[in-house]
């Protein structure tokens, strides 16, 4: 039987990186006015979305367009001060290791000979050094990868831990010295205005790892988490709280972000879960086999002294049905008493990872059944009223082929990464009421991304993959006109709350992906 997964094509739309400009153009006579905030020195803390982070590497364009810089220039226009950044060497991306290649190059949209996109690795070398230290301080302290409790561990910047994972290398190249924290060197520099976005990884690396990773919740010491692993919603709000009091200490202002969805960013959302797409003969053998399955395993189970009546119920679950169409994958899951197979098919509100092997899925009937030659021997014995062997029933139920752990977000798991988002959330709210600062929601705009989109002077920002003009290649991150939406949204709420009229920027004029055959 021939599965077909369901592409989304990607066109390289909106390529061209443009100038900067005003949301409304600026007339000699326009006065734009801090208000009731001092953006002279104005420091930003988070993670990679704050550093510019796209197309799954950190690159001097990336960094130039991050949201924080976007926001220097306009705050510029009242009272704001130098905004400097530790830059990366190149716009390749990627970092090495005295030489030797630690992260790889930017992803480009690359076209093969019968004109199909797909995002690929630059064919360039990476030239930032990571031995070679940057000097100075920084006004954008974001260090990607970094989760809420890595801002204020002593030594993230230390070389020496890179080995045990105990320390970061993009904090390494900019750090004071090696046992500061981030937040020490932010705290530093004496700012007056500050933005935080931060916890997008206390849940993402969960999510990355399709679920493998540890649900801390209940455990507050997290030098024993591993990268993969959600944070303690407790862990989170001792850090958040350390973070905020250092940073408005001495009387600085600022604007708080809040943890975005992050199952809804395209790495989660392009796959669909129903792209197995079957004729109605392919759907009535499918049916058919899983059929098979069932009555295999309810004999099993009557073997095992199961009663009939209670046999029959708990394998009744494994005859799942097709249909001519599109069909939602199957899923393996943890065997328990009432699942003891471990696998079922896939809830309409679960996800699939963008990494998610389609060659396996078109070729090897990889989230469905591997029905080779001799399964099919078997289910030809079982339609003629035959009595299989115990061997040729295992074969039967090891062709069972669901999707792994690893490349789906089931239910469970994404109740665990929503669970622990509110709390996060809620700690944010609460520290930008208590402190008075700029409290800005970002789930709104991801929200509208999502559904129609948000509109500029010559088009629309929507969150598809390739297309939509906001995320990147690598299905996580913002481009430079997802960034200056972010700024924008940033903007009206710091205008908002402190009375001022910093000047928002025009989206359209900020560029997206970047088309490059130069590919390896």
């Amino acid at each position: 039987m021939k599965k077909h997964l369901i592409y989304i094509g990607i066109l390289a739309l909106g390529f061209a990186s443009c100038e900067p400009e005003f949301e409304n153009p600026v007339d000699s006579g326009d006065l734009y006015s801090n208000g009731e905030a001092d953006f002279s020195t104005y420091v930003a803390l988070g993670n990679s979305l704050t550093a510019g982070y796209a197309d799954n590497a950190l690159t001097q364009y990336g960094q130039t367009n991050s949201y924080p810089n976007i926001l220097a220039q306009q705050f510029s226009t009242a009272g704001g001060g130098e905004f400097t950044q530790p830059l990366m060497a190149d716009n390749i991306g990627g970092l090495l290791l005295n030489g030797e290649v630690l992260y790889g190059p930017k992803l480009v949209l690359a076209f093969d000979a019968q004109g199909n996109p797909a995002p690929k690795p630059l064919n360039e070398m990476p030239t930032t050094e990571l031995s070679n230290h940057l000097s100075g301080s920084f006004n954008n302290m974001a260090v990607p990868g970094a989760k809420s409790f890595h801002l204020v561990a002593a030594n993230y910047g230390s070389m020496a831990g890179l080995s045990t994972g105990a320390a970061n290398p993009y904090f390494v190249r900019f750090a004071s010295e090696p046992g500061t924290t981030v937040v020490a060197d932010a705290v530093a520099q004496n700012p007056t205005f500050f933005t935080l976005w931060i916890g997008s990884n206390d849940v993402l690396s969960f999510a990355l790892s399709g679920g493998t990773g540890v649900d801390q919740t209940g455990n507050f010491d997290p030098t024993t988490y591993s990268y993969g692993d959600i944070t303690d919603p407790m862990v989170f709000e001792q850090a958040y709280k350390a973070i905020v009091g250092a940073m408005t200490a001495n009387g600085a202002k600022g604007a708080l972000l809040t943890v975005p969805d992050v199952t809804k960013v395209p790495y989660f959302t392009t796959v669909p879960n129903n792209a197995l797409v079957l004729t109605a003969e392919q759907a009535a053998g499918l049916t058919g086999y899983f059929q098979a399955v069932a009555g295999i395993f309810t004999q099993f189970l009557m073997q095992q002294q199961v009663p009939a009546e209670q046999a029959q119920a708990i394998a009744a679950q494994y005859a799942i049905k097709f249909n001519a169409g599109p069909n939602r994958f199957i899923i393996d899951v943890p065997v328990t008493q009432t699942n003891p197979l471990g696998f079922r098919q896939m809830t309409e509100e679960e996800l699939l990872l963008l990494t998610i092997n389609q060659t396996a899925i078109r070729q090897q009937g990889y989230g469905s059944a591997a029905i080779t030659p001799d399964v099919m021997q078997v289910l030809g014995i079982l339609q003629s009223g035959g009595q299989p062997t115990a061997e040729q029933a295992q074969l039967v139920l090891n062709a069972v082929n669901g999707i792994d752990d690893k490349d789906v977000l089931d239910s469970s798991e994404l109740n665990s990464i929503n669970t622990a988002r509110a709390a996060y959330n809620q700690v944010i709210e609460q520290a930008a009421q208590k402190e008075s600062l700029a409290f800005v929601d970002v789930e709104p705009f991801q929200n509208a991304l999502a559904t129609g989109g948000i509109s500029f002077d010559s088009g629309v920002v929507t969150d598809t993959f390739g297309t939509g003009g906001a995320f990147s290649l690598d299905g996580i991150h913002l481009t430079p006109r997802g960034y200056a939406i972010v700024a924008n949204e940033v903007i009206a709420k710091i205008n908002e709350t402190y009375n001022s009229t910093v000047p928002k920027v025009n989206i359209g004029a900020y560029g997206t992906i970047t088309p490059s055959n130069n590919v390896q």
